[in-house]
């Protein structure tokens, strides 16, 4: 395991003066438009889907890992992404089990509880992070691009995973919301911090942000990191809020990674990062896992 307290990213040639966050500029194709934001019931769990559970051992915690066909919930072929159409939440990708590694080492290491907490988990898929977290005591909303994922997938895996141990405490909810990152802050219950600061008469007034926020692999996408970073800073409570966040060193092919989206930061100057791990098993590309908090 590789600890930094600081992180400080090198000057790029690339960079255009004066533009803000305008170097995330991509000359990607247009997407269609997303779909619309809902909070999904957890009693709309698919009823059309087959979901099967089987084991994952992740250093001594074992969880469940639903398995559901691409083809069966979004007649596609079993790819890993559709951009606008399906972001990949049908698969467990191995940064999510880098994160639970993780968040279990911060709790042993004294560096962090849950217990009690607001927990926001971005781009959840399996959800396996949050489930952990709701092991641990904390009330989670799970966010994911598409409903699907949360009624055939998401919803079936909490399920799974919560009645194995004792459930966590009765006042601790556990909530699903579907949409886009640019539009799904209007749906979560506790975002709006940052434009709370800006105006107190806001109609958000009663929120306070979410303790941690948590998001595995999803940095892939040099286009949606504006959108993802925009809305960290709308969901994380101030001063205290801290986000984990797992992914790839670097996305080959698709120009995003860790490294590109801690530059965003950077340039931002509201928040430090600091290297809770590093995982180079061979199995894939250097994988990391950060730790966000305010400056």
């Amino acid at each position: 395991m590789a600890t930094n307290p600081s992180f400080q990213l090198f000057s790029s040639s690339n960079d255009k003066p004066n533009l803000g966050l305008g170097f995330l500029d991509s000359s990607e194709p247009p997407l269609p438009p997303p779909p619309p934001s809902i909070e999904v019931l957890s009693s709309e769990v698919s009823s059309s889907v087959t979901c099967t559970v089987e084991p994952v051992s992740l250093d001594g915690l074992t969880l469940l890992k639903g398995r559901v066909s691409t083809k069966e919930v979004f007649g596609l072929p079993n790819s890993d992404l559709v951009p606008g159409i399906y972001e990949g939440g049908l698969k467990l990708w191995e940064g999510s089990l880098d994160l639970v590694k993780a968040l279990r080492a911060e709790i042993q290491n004294g560096h962090l509880s849950f217990e009690g907490k607001k927990v926001l988990e971005l781009g959840c898929g399996h959800g396996l992070p949050g489930v952990f977290a709701c092991l641990e005591g904390a009330a989670v909303h799970f966010q994911d691009f598409n409903a699907e994922v949360l009624q055939c997938l998401t919803i079936p895996n909490v399920n799974a995973n919560l009645p194995k141990k004792s459930q966590p405490d009765p006042a601790a909810e556990v909530r699903f919301f579907a949409g886009d990152w640019g539009e799904i802050h209007q749906l979560l219950p506790h975002a709006g911090e940052s434009e709370m600061k800006l105006n107190s008469s806001s109609e958000h007034g009663k929120a306070s942000g979410y303790d941690v926020i948590l998001m595995a692999e999803t940095i892939y996408s040099i286009s949606a990191q504006r959108n993802l970073y925009g809305l960290i800073k709308k969901c994380m409570s101030h001063p205290q809020g801290v986000v984990y966040m797992a992914g790839k060193k670097h996305y080959f092919g698709v120009g995003g990674g860790t490294r590109q989206f801690l530059s965003i930061l950077e340039k931002d100057g509201v928040m430090a990062a600091s290297l809770v791990t590093e995982v180079a098993d061979g199995s894939s590309n250097v994988r990391e896992v950060w730790k966000l908090s305010h400056k």
